[in-house]
């Protein structure tokens, strides 16, 4: 049984509605910053990304929100916010 593609496949029933403003910034300044670079290995929707700069990017889209990248990179570095309401992730489960 291949989990990824299941995984995958689970992960695609979910909606996703976008807010104004993202609710996950890299603080300036902070995109080579070492402790950033670990949401490259946690972020479970993968959307932690280095350029050929070395400087860690984000792309927002399919944030599940939960946190890890903050837990993982610290305040200093993330600035996290829930959505506002009725933006964000919303979870089907199939």
């Amino acid at each position: 049984m291949n989990t990824d593609a299941n995984l995958k496949s689970k992960l695609g029933l979910n909606v996703f509605k976008y807010d104004k403003t993202p609710h996950i910034v890299i603080k300036e300044g902070c995109a080579k910053d070492e402790r950033l670079k670990k949401a490259l290995l946690v972020c479970p929707a993968g959307l932690y990304s280095e350029n050929s700069d070395g400087e860690v990017e984000l792309t927002i889209d399919g944030c599940l929100e939960c946190g890890t990248c903050l837990i993982a990179c610290g305040p200093e570095v993330l600035e996290w916010n829930y959505p506002s309401g009725g933006a964000g992730v919303q979870y089907r489960f199939g």
